[in-house]
This record gives structure tokens, sequence and C-alpha cells, in this order.
């Protein structure tokens, strides 16, 4: 197989100099291009020097339809407006397109299915192994506990995450409503004040806490009769998405245009 030339959307925030890093060191791909906004400064920087590995001549660009033509993908944690231009972009170029963005709506979700007509897309709330081997865990375990065990979804992220729930714990929350054949959507709460009454049985709920610069905790909570069942991740460092993303954008190569998931990736889809 060629080296897989992959840009990354978003080149000068934290995960796009940890995705340059981990793009530079693994083997069959490399550091083809890097996306910024319009107006952004790091426009014209050289993508190494910004991730801190020394000059590698790949220039940050604002200029997505030229980048586009060049590249056999783009690795994206943007935000939902970019990602759904990138998405029928990537389409009409035929590559790849690896999704980490959260806070996208369900007619967003829509339009990426769409974009797979032609493109390779690979979307998760959370691009690490162990999540998703964590969803896998908690859908057995909500499909085997009954309604007498309730189930909260606890998440903590850094002061500056902008959206709640996080696209990991709403992707633990669709495992256990799967796990339990209901709709997230018509079950799931997502916050409580004031005078809530009783718990209703069957309902899961969300709990989002942010602060400091966690980068990102999750705890499944199963809480029954006298005992109660966690199931927790704890991410350490950034580098474990990006080595997901890089891992999900490798695999794609063989794919059918489409849309995917992590899950695919790993073989656990039918899990």
């Amino acid at each position: 197989m060629s080296t897989l030339k992959l840009a990354i959307a978003g080149a000068a925030g934290r995960m796009g100099c940890t995705l340059t890093r981990i793009i530079h060191a693994m083997e069959g791909c490399e550091v083809a291009g890097g996306l910024e906004a319009k107006g952004s400064p790091a426009i014209g920087h050289d993508m190494g020097t910004l991730a801190g590995l020394g000059e590698l001549d790949v220039p940050v660009t604002d200029d997505a339809l030229h980048l586009f033509t060049r590249i056999d993908g783009i690795i994206d944690f943007t935000a939902p407006a970019a990602t759904l231009a990138f998405a029928e972009l990537a389409a009409q170029a035929r590559i790849i397109h690896v999704i980490g963005t959260t806070g996208l709506s369900h007619d967003d979700e829509t339009k990426l299915v769409a974009a797979g007509r032609h493109a390779r897309i690979v979307k998760s709330g959370n691009m690490s192994m162990g999540v998703n081997l964590l969803g896998v865990m908690v859908k057995k375990v909500a499909a085997a506990l009954g309604e007498d065990f309730d189930i909260e979804v606890l998440e903590m992220h850094h002061r500056h995450k902008v959206d709640a729930p996080s696209g990991t714990a709403l992707l633990l929350g669709e495992a256990a409503a799967q796990g339990r054949e209901i709709s997230l959507r018509e079950r799931s709460v997502m916050s409580r004040e004031g005078h809530t009454g009783a718990r209703p049985d069957g309902d899961i709920g969300f709990a989002t806490l942010r602060g400091g610069s966690v980068i990102g905790e999750h705890s499944v909570i199963f809480a029954g009769p006298d005992e109660r069942v966690e199931l927790t991740h704890k991410a350490q460092s950034r580098d474990i998405f990006a080595h997901g993303a890089v891992k999900a954008a490798l695999w794609a190569v063989d794919q059918k245009p489409g849309l995917y998931s992590m899950l695919d990736v790993l073989g656990l889809a039918d899990e």
C-alpha cells in the first residue's frame, strides 16, 4: 500500500498538533496538509513547527477546496458546521473523512449519511479503542440487568469544552439504550433541577461536570437494589484519540464508500 496522505482540520489546536505528531511517527501515512479557518494566525505556518517536531515543509492553509484535491483523507476534530462542509468536499473528492467532532444534531447525522454515498466516513463520539470497548460492555450489561437497575452516565471534561453532554457520554448512553431496546432520544434525562419527583423506571440519566484540565472521564452507573455496578474509562492523554483516528483512516483505505463507526474499525459492530 502506498503512503496515505492525511490532512488535519483544526491543525493548530491541541488535538491538531497531537495528530501531527502521531501521523508523523506512524508507518503507512504522512502529514500532507493542515487546515484552519480564514483569518487564523496559524495560516502559512509549518505543521511540524506548530507541533514541536521541526519543519515538515507542510504549511497550514485556509483553502479547503484546493487541499482536498491533494490528499487521501482528512481527520477532523472541529465543529459541526465545519464538519458538514468538509463532508461535502470529501464526498466530491471521494476521499476518507475521519470525524471526531461532537455536538452534531440528528439532521447533521442525516447529511453525513448522504455524504457517505461517495466518501469513506468514519465517525465516532470517541476515537479511543478503550471507550469503544466500554460501549460494548455497557450494551451487554444493560441487556442483562432489568429496569430495577437505574442507568446514569457521568462525564467530566476540561473547562474549555463547549458541548454537553460529551459525544462519548452520548455514545455510552446509546449503547445502554440499545441494550435495553429503547430509544435514547425518548428516554434520556439531560438535566434535573427543582422538585423533579421520583425517578421514572427505565430512563437513562446524564450528569455533566466541567473544570480544570481533565481530558475526559466517563462512568456508566447501574444502580440497583442494594448494589451498584460502575463501568469507567479515564483518558490520560489525547494521544489515545489521535491513535484511534489514524487507525480508522488506515482501515478505511480498503472500504467501500459509507458511514462507519469505530466499532466497524475494531471488528465489533455486531457485538
